[in-house]
């Protein structure tokens, strides 16, 4: 771009005003309000490597599905302009399966389930199942983050109030018992 002879002066200010803006709006903190793929794939590194020290697929699974369900739940919640009767649930699900699913495929790890309902072995109500344990485990995680907030309302009617961060320490309780039994027992 060719500038005239006394505008350079102009030309250098305007440059050097639009790098220092730019230097500065990247280096301003922000709020976190987006999920990205990178944080999904970050965590389920974490839980590749809890898996990879020792620590059963189940447990690794039950601390990731009470992640995934927390994070859905906290985004879906965030959304303020509201376009569909059930758009929270939607948003929850969608963003629990794009945390979830993407992990799967890192963590295999298979264990049996013998079914023994009715009939002779080999019929359906009958088996021994293969079960991939990363998602049993994501399952109970996740209905304990969703009975976490059930308990904390039942202790505070019995008690008549609450006590300092008395929903989170619930919740963390029972991740940790379940968890701690399943490592046990595994």
């Amino acid at each position: 771009m060719a500038v005239p002879e006394g505008y350079l002066w102009l030309y250098k200010m305007k440059k050097l005003s639009i790098v220092s803006a730019s230097i500065l709006l990247m280096a301003m903190p922000k709020l976190a309000s987006a999920h990205c793929p990178l944080c999904t794939i970050g965590a389920g590194a974490l839980a590749v490597f809890a898996a990879s020290i020792g620590v059963s697929s189940v447990v690794v699974g039950i601390l990731f599905g009470a992640f995934s369900v927390a994070l859905s739940l906290w985004m879906a919640g965030i959304i303020e302009r509201k376009w569909k009767v059930s758009q929270r649930e939607i948003v929850a699900a969608v963003i629990f399966l794009s945390t979830i699913l993407p992990i799967m495929p890192l963590i295999k790890d298979y264990g049996p389930f013998y079914l023994a309902i009715a009939g002779e072995y080999g019929n359906l109500l009958h088996r021994t199942y293969t079960v991939n344990l990363f998602v049993l485990g994501v399952i109970f995680g996740s209905v304990l983050m969703l009975i976490g907030p059930y308990f904390s309302r039942v202790l505070t009617k019995i008690r008549g109030k609450q006590f300092p961060f008395q929903g989170i320490s619930i919740t963390l309780l029972l991740l940790i018992i379940v968890s701690t039994i399943v490592q046990i027992l595994s």
